[in-house]
């Protein structure tokens, strides 16, 4: 139980690591982008296949480096983003275990995202969405996310309060 327990945070902290890489990457300054896309490529596999489904404009890729390019596109007329991670549920359709630890295992998960889309304009795009992965334990590297499907539930484009203190 404690080793499945373990596998489950591991498995919901590589969506909170997707949710940061994309706003590193979100930023467009290369260092960041850098940064970003390292994690893409320690979250997920080489052959990952990606995909959005429910929004105005499809987007798809296979592999991390693809999806770094396909977010770099999406982001570049943003100011600011950030994705942020709620529920997140856990079902593992294989686990084993030996001694030493996790040996194998596959899992599916789903985590709901809100994000903020700041435009220079002075308007927000707000977005609402389910992330839908599956995931497989890669000896040697751990778990890493192997097919995700982002489905939008609800977005709107609004303006920005005033940014300023109240006197």
């Amino acid at each position: 139980m404690a080793a499945e327990l373990r596998a489950q945070l591991e498995i919901e902290g590589l969506r909170r690591q997707y949710a940061l890489a994309t706003d590193l990457i979100g930023t467009n300054e290369p260092a960041a982008v850098a940064q970003g896309a390292a994690i893409y490529e320690r979250i997920f596999t080489p052959d990952v296949q990606i995909q959005t489904v429910g929004g105005s404009v499809p987007f798809a890729a296979t592999g991390p480096q693809a999806w770094v390019e396909t977010v770099e596109g999406a982001l570049e007329d943003y100011v600011a983003t950030q994705h942020l991670i709620g529920t997140q549920l856990v079902t593992f359709d294989a686990f084993e275990t030996n001694e030493a630890g996790v040996v194998s295992g596959s899992a599916t998960m789903s985590s709901y995202l809100q994000a903020w889309h700041e435009h220079n304009d002075g308007h927000v795009w707000v977005f609402i969405g389910t992330y839908e992965d599956t995931v497989e334990f890669v000896p040697d590297i751990g778990w890493q996310i192997n097919a995700m499907t982002l489905r939008e539930v609800s977005s709107e484009r609004r303006p920005l309060g005033d940014l300023e203190a109240p006197a």
